[in-house]
């Protein structure tokens, strides 16, 4: 099927574009010209035929908003000139009434506008547009008012609103840079959060499974030639072990992916560590499970990390304590599951390389639970939880 393919939306935005910044620029110049006619026209501009002419800094609005320091010239322009031919030569310097009112009408205008340009652009910019502004009002104060008394006062008074105005427009520019540094910070912790927990699951999944695989090989190397059977099992051991860890990673890889096609398993919890005391059994440790307190229905993220607590301590005794057997205690109480697993080997050494410890004192820790890892006073290692179950509700 064949047809005329649309306007690129591009070409149509950049020619939209165009318009409106001719646009903005013509209202701008178009500003100080009538403002003058305006004056010119009007033999007094008092009360509500003020009115008018105030309401023509409205075409500065667009320039402003897309060009601030061109627009503030602008403005700076038709004041002062709309300023100097207010005044009534006629009774000058004594009768001043209506370049009084224009000359502080249009200072309120760019008092506006130079903390419109301090809260918008960089610091530099901000104090050379409040320079110029202040430079052009000083120099049209004599227009307006006579005697040096009367002169300083004025200026003190402009220089105090400028202040004011470039103040509000610069804590402004600072808040929102402030608020866009707390808003990139916690996107970079939410990233770092996010890789310690990615960090945490592979290395409790990955290293316990590697554990149990390096250790049935190395049965089955020794065994081969004297016992078929036993090697066979610690093949089969391998194979199971390998085939559970790849799942676990392609589920984790699809969420992360967020794969259509992806294994949605749910995550380990404690329902599945009967087949965690069976693969380690076959590592050669047997693990005696005790379940005490009022089983209870536990959030999953209390599961999973209850679930790779003792994953991760019951491999650490397979690799490193040396014993055949090991206790493992799951007591779920109101309020409160405490799991432990102790051996009774030679244990590691608490600063010894490894992520294992690390990994399940984050774990505890970002469930606001107590984490206990040490040796025993009689002898061998212990590994105690505390976390804490949220009540219903909560």
């Amino acid at each position: 099927m064949s047809g005329t393919p649309p306007p690129a939306s591009g070409a149509v935005r950049s020619r939209r574009a165009v318009l409106v910044e001719a646009g903005a620029w013509c209202a701008g110049v178009a500003y100080p010209l009538l403002l003058v006619l305006a004056v010119l026209a009007e033999e007094e501009l008092t009360g509500v035929r003020l009115l008018p002419s105030a309401l023509l800094v409205v075409l500065l609005v667009p320039l402003l908003l897309r060009r601030p320091l061109p627009a503030l010239v602008l403005l700076l322009a038709g004041s002062f000139a709309a300023t100097v031919l207010a005044r009534d030569d006629a009774g000058w310097p004594y009768d001043t009434q209506q370049a009084w009112q224009i000359a502080y009408l249009q200072a309120l205008y760019s008092d506006l506008a130079v903390g419109f340009v301090a809260a918008t652009r960089p610091r530099r910019e901000a104090v050379a547009a409040a320079v110029l502004a202040l430079a052009a009002q000083i120099a049209a104060v004599p227009y307006f008012r006579a005697g040096a008394d009367v002169t300083v006062s004025t200026i003190v008074t402009l220089v105090l609103a400028l202040a004011t105005a470039w103040l509000i427009g610069y804590s402004v520019a600072e808040r929102s840079k402030h608020a866009r540094a707390l808003r990139a910070r916690a996107a970079e912790q939410a990233v770092t959060a996010e890789r310690l927990r990615i960090a945490r699951e592979l290395h409790d999944m990955v290293a316990h499974s590697i554990g149990i695989i390096a250790i049935q090989a190395g049965v089955g190397r020794r065994v081969i030639e004297t016992q078929p059977g036993e090697a066979r099992k610690a093949l089969g051991a391998i194979e199971t072990t390998s085939r559970e860890t790849l799942s676990g990673l392609r589920r984790m890889l699809g969420a992360l992916r967020q794969s259509e096609g992806a294994p949605l398993d749910p995550a380990p919890g404690l329902a599945d560590l009967d087949r965690l005391v069976a693969a380690a059994k076959d590592a050669g440790v047997r693990v005696d499970l005790r379940r005490t307190g009022e089983p209870a229905p536990l959030p999953p993220e209390l599961e999973l990390s209850a679930y790779r607590i003792v994953q991760e301590a019951v491999t650490n005794v397979v690799r490193h304590a040396g014993v055949p057997d090991c206790v493992v205690g799951i007591d779920a109480r109101a309020g409160e599951l405490t799991v432990t697993v102790t051996d009774r080997g030679r244990g590691a050494a608490l600063g010894a390389d490894g992520y294992g410890i690390v990994g399940m004192r984050e774990r505890v820790a970002l469930l606001h639970g107590v984490f206990e890892a040490g040796p025993c006073p009689e002898g061998g290692f212990r590994v105690t939880a505390r976390l804490p179950v949220p009540a219903e509700g909560q």
